[in-house]
């Protein structure tokens, strides 16, 4: 799938501030990338991605299912293969360059996780603003 990338801006920024901090980081994660580094470096920062991810589609479908989101069970589909995609990097990073873990890294975040943001997470964002009160 071709996909153009984009990098965090304040259009990704719904207003509900934990879901809106959560995306930022992810997306500061993904930019941690950049640049020279070293195997091991580039090695704990993507399992730190990995954690990040996991920690935030769980409070995501929390909030979702606290708020009784009808599309829960397509969206923690979506969540389960963005995981199963982060998970096949994690097993191929030890046979790949480092400029090919930041261009698939880049590819998650900047393409599918922001296109997932301005589609899936924008569907339920009404929903979420009207149960939570508009701050989040």
């Amino acid at each position: 799938m071709d996909m153009r990338l984009e990098d965090w801006s304040d259009k990704l920024a719904f207003g509900i501030d934990v879901i809106d901090a959560q995306h930022k980081q992810l997306f500061e994660l993904a930019a941690s990338f950049e640049g020279n580094g070293d195997q091991i470096r580039v090695m704990k920062t993507l399992a730190l991605l990995g954690n990040y991810v996991k920690e935030h589609f769980r409070d995501e479908e929390q909030l979702l299912e606290l708020c009784a989101y009808p599309d829960l069970d397509a969206h923690r589909e979506l969540h389960r293969t963005f995981r199963d995609m982060l998970r096949d990097l994690l097993a191929d990073a030890g046979k790949m360059s480092l400029d090919e873990i930041a261009d698939r890294v880049r590819y998650l975040i900047n393409g599918w996780f922001y296109n997932h943001i301005m589609v899936a997470d924008l569907d339920y964002v009404p929903l979420l603003k009207q149960r939570l009160g508009d701050t989040g």
